[in-house]
């Protein structure tokens, strides 16, 4: 078996990520011909007619008619075709983010703007928030059009090859990505003592968090939100993206959150966490066909 494991590994490296590569660069070439609102539509067309027929929807119909439990079942259904649809969507314009930052003001309204000049000249280290909602890449975008320059996180594909395709694609974001994992902690501090801003994801399982409600059950909830917003008193922006139709959207930046401190820093890390778990919560009951569904949020 471990030769086995060996020999797949050395395939891999020496032909199976280039051949990916070339795959992701003809995908991203044809994407490249059509126009955004082309590629978009294409997008969300092939996955919403292919997503429900998936085995990832069952979990995804589960996990909808637990957190929705009176909602009727024709309902459920349009949310999950809704969140394939806005994933086929997302995906496909990860090729025209460039068109999308060209386009802002044709394609976004933007409100809260006042609240991201104030992150960004107050001389604070400080903290911008968002989930997996609509083109969440968007709230990075509206970061940087107001001056605040992002270290963020990111799961580093494998594949070399196509890890670089993702950089330049999201070149347009503007910021510093640091990878998953020990370095993250590293990178993320080190932005934060040199006054620096942090975007994060907040949304997402992790395994080493802490249980938190959200959307009537305990989901295990990263902490590190929490712990650098209270280590260096920073401010914490939200940054909700909402999908109008098409390729259009609204990003609002909302006001800082205020934590409560009451000296106990694990009460106050989970206490943070489960407002912001509720935040989530009110953007996902408002537009719940926008979500990203397809992350597996809860252990079952």
């Amino acid at each position: 078996m471990a030769k086995r494991s060996d020999a797949r590994r050395r395939w891999d490296r020496l032909v199976g990520y280039r051949l990916e590569a070339v795959g992701l660069a003809l995908l991203f070439g044809l994407l490249r011909l059509l126009s955004l609102d082309a590629a978009s539509a294409l997008g969300g067309r092939l996955a919403g007619r292919l997503g429900p027929k998936l085995g990832a929807s069952r979990r995804m119909r589960r996990a909808i008619a637990r957190s929705f439990p009176d909602m009727p079942e024709t309902e459920r259904e349009t949310v999950l075709a809704g969140a394939w649809e806005n994933f086929g969507r997302t995906m496909a314009e990860y090729a025209h983010l460039d068109t999308l930052a060209r386009d802002w003001d044709r394609r976004v309204e933007m409100s809260g703007g006042e609240h991201l000049s104030a992150l960004a000249a107050d001389g604070r280290p400080g903290i911008a928030i968002t989930g997996h909602f609509a083109n969440w890449e968007l709230a990075g975008m509206a970061c940087a059009r107001y001056g605040v320059a992002l270290t963020f996180v990111f799961r580093e594909p494998n594949n070399p090859y196509a890890a670089r395709r993702l950089a330049r694609a999201r070149a347009p974001l503007g910021g510093t990505m640091v990878p998953k994992g020990r370095v993250a902690a590293k990178g993320l501090i080190s932005a934060m003592r040199s006054g620096g801003h942090v975007g994060l994801l907040v949304d997402q399982k992790l395994n080493e968090g802490i249980p938190v409600p959200f959307l009537g059950r305990d989901a295990m909830t990263g902490t590190v939100l929490a712990d650098l917003a209270l280590r260096f008193d920073a401010p914490v922006v939200p940054v909700r993206v909402t999908r109008l139709e098409g390729a259009r959207f609204r990003v609002e930046a909302l006001p800082p959150l205020v934590f409560q401190r009451s000296g106990d820093q694990t009460a106050d890390v989970a206490a943070a966490m489960a407002q912001v778990n509720a935040l989530m919560e009110d953007w996902v009951r408002a537009a719940p066909g926008q979500w990203l569904w397809q992350h597996r949020r809860w252990p079952d």
